[in-house]
């Protein structure tokens, strides 16, 4: 009897997971894998064309100026957007771990900007990042002129070399809350005792951070850079919003959406995707691989 309800049991849990499964082969991993094949083909317009092509949309990439341009943009961009969203959130989760007053307000206040969308961020720092000067002048620009810091006036996305990092600002803003409830989540894991025995040991604040702290906080430091990270290689909506698609602001997805919908070289296009899809693996495999090594060692 009971060896018959194990069966039906596992019967049903097949039964219920068999069209989640069906779903993802299909819709995800089907639509990858004719992805791949239409980048090995010649595809170009609005009719299909599987003609063989071989590596020569992925090997012209490389040749190619303006992806050479979204390379760099997008190195820039996850430079600034990574680091900067890792440090300010830290800064936030150390500054509420102290026992701050009125601390639940504070952490919704640091985590609302994380439930609005990239467009709507996008559309608000345009505004703050508007460029114009005298009479036109309005956004940060504005305040620093009130202030008399009109030394920090500048040119924001408009910037020839650094336009990426001012745009990666506003991804700073929206995504720091997020670090700040990891980081303030591993830093409440951490016994008491331990930060007890180091003040007892002679240890100031600062040393009981560098020594203590951030080492057991490393595998919170890794899932937030492994997170952003791929966040950042993925970036479109956001810049659209703030400045449009500009070949300074260039990255892949911009370069992919205006390639396959645009020039309808869908051939181009499909290479571009996966040359992204590829980039996101490269992070996201290994810590999946980590994380379960890790989990099973434990």
């Amino acid at each position: 009897m009971s060896k018959l309800l194990k069966d039906k049991d596992r019967f049903l849990s097949i039964v219920l997971i068999t069209p989640s499964i069906l779903a993802v082969l299909i819709f995800i991993y089907g639509f990858i894998g004719w992805s791949v094949r239409v980048s090995l083909s010649k595809w170009k317009g609005l009719n299909p064309d599987y003609s063989w092509n071989g590596l020569a949309n992925y090997i012209n990439l490389f040749y190619d100026p303006r992806f050479a341009v979204d390379v760099r943009n997008t190195v820039i961009f996850t430079g600034v957007f990574v680091i900067g969203t890792v440090l300010l959130g830290f800064f936030l989760a150390v500054m509420l771990d102290q026992g701050l007053k009125g601390e639940g307000f504070f952490r919704s206040l640091f985590l609302f900007p994380m439930a609005i969308s990239y467009i709507v961020t996008g559309v608000v720092w345009r505004w703050l990042m508007n460029p114009a000067t005298g009479s036109r002048t309005s956004g940060l620009n504005l305040l620093f002129s009130y202030l008399h810091l009109d030394f920090l006036q500048n040119a924001w996305h408009t910037t020839p070399k650094w336009g990426m990092a001012a745009i990666a600002l506003a991804a700073i803003w929206q995504m720091s809350g997020y670090t700040m409830a990891l980081y303030l989540a591993g830093l409440r894991a951490i016994p008491i005792e331990l930060r007890e025995a180091a003040q007892i040991d002679g240890a100031n604040e600062f040393q009981i951070y560098r020594h203590i702290m951030i080492p057991l906080l490393a595998p919170v430091t890794l899932s937030a850079l492994i997170i952003l990270g791929h966040m950042s290689l993925k970036v479109f909506d956001l810049i659209v919003a703030v400045a449009g698609k500009q070949l300074p602001l260039d990255v892949p997805a911009i370069y992919m959406w205006q390639t396959t919908f645009d020039g309808l070289f869908y051939g181009r296009g499909a290479a571009i995707s996966i040359l992204l899809l590829i980039s996101v693996a490269v992070l996201i495999i290994p810590y999946i691989w980590y994380t379960l090594h890790t989990e099973t060692e434990q």
